[in-house]
């Protein structure tokens, strides 16, 4: 089944981010921890909604202990914050026992939070589950991807410099997992979500490297905009990695080091079907 785009218009008429509606919900947060009621994964949903509309700086710091932070937010930032504010505890930082004013969030920290600490899923499971996160894991030294599942295969997540932090959707995009905070209770809203596949072939940094005429085409087009991929070889090594991030970034995008739709057509690249 195909799920609509989601856009952010109608969540943001619904759920501002002014201190009247801010104030209750860290509230109630606060009283459920004291006491010691289960801090629920819609309360996550809920807080992420609240930031629609707000803007993405990839690298940004995000103070967890700050509640009425409102950006900038890079993806995996927004997470941790979401989590903290909802459940007062770390996860998905470089140290999950940091000030968590200084507390730095990575995409490869959730990764590794996620086989230490957290409860791995899968992605369908986590479409059904409002709160669970859903990741796209980095590579060592690599950019991933994280959202926040609304429960229904949708996502809040901050998403790229041009769109800010946004309402999506799961299907048609690569994932690898989800994630359950254990300080967190989650409640799965029905049947596993049937999340689509992307249709085209995701090109990214991989071992063995993909090959090909295609990644040879994504080299020479990066090189016409004045980057360097590398060698015009068809390997997808790290210098085209680098080289693709680099154009994602200067073109506002998801910033993620993949060849997925998006970044195709800005490179003017057509991918191979799935």
């Amino acid at each position: 089944m195909t799920w609509p785009r989601w856009t952010p218009f109608a969540f943001v008429q619904e759920y501002s981010h002014t201190e009247a509606v801010a104030e209750p919900f860290l509230a109630a947060s606060a009283n459920q921890r004291e006491s010691g009621m289960p801090v629920k994964g819609d309360r996550i949903l809920q807080l992420g909604r609240k930031h629609i509309g707000e803007s993405y700086v990839l690298g940004s710091l995000a103070p967890k202990n700050n509640p009425r932070w409102t950006g900038p937010w890079d993806c995996a930032e927004f997470a941790s914050w979401l989590v903290f504010q909802a459940a007062q505890v770390l996860y998905g930082c470089a140290s999950d026992s940091n000030d968590p004013a200084s507390a730095d969030a990575y995409t490869g920290y959730w990764a590794r939070d996620a086989e230490r600490l957290g409860v791995r899923i899968s992605v369908e499971q986590a479409a059904q589950t409002p709160g669970a996160a859903v990741l796209r894991s980095p590579r060592p030294g690599a950019v991933g991807h994280i959202a926040i599942s609304d429960g229904r295969g949708g996502t809040v997540e901050a998403h790229s410099a041009r769109a800010g932090v946004i309402a999506s959707t799961l299907s048609g995009r690569r994932w690898d997992m989800g994630i359950l905070v254990p300080e967190i209770e989650y409640s799965e809203r029905g049947p596993d979500q049937e999340i689509e596949e992307p249709s085209v072939v995701m090109y990214r940094l991989t071992e063995p490297h993909m090959i090909g005429p295609t990644v040879r085409e994504i080299q020479r087009k990066l090189k016409e905009k004045g980057l360097d991929p590398g060698p015009i070889d068809g390997d997808f090594g790290p210098s085209t990695h680098a080289a693709v991030i680099s154009f994602q970034a200067s073109r506002r995008l998801v910033i993620d080091g993949e060849v997925g739709p998006t970044t195709a057509r800005a490179l003017g690249v057509r991918l191979p079907e799935a």
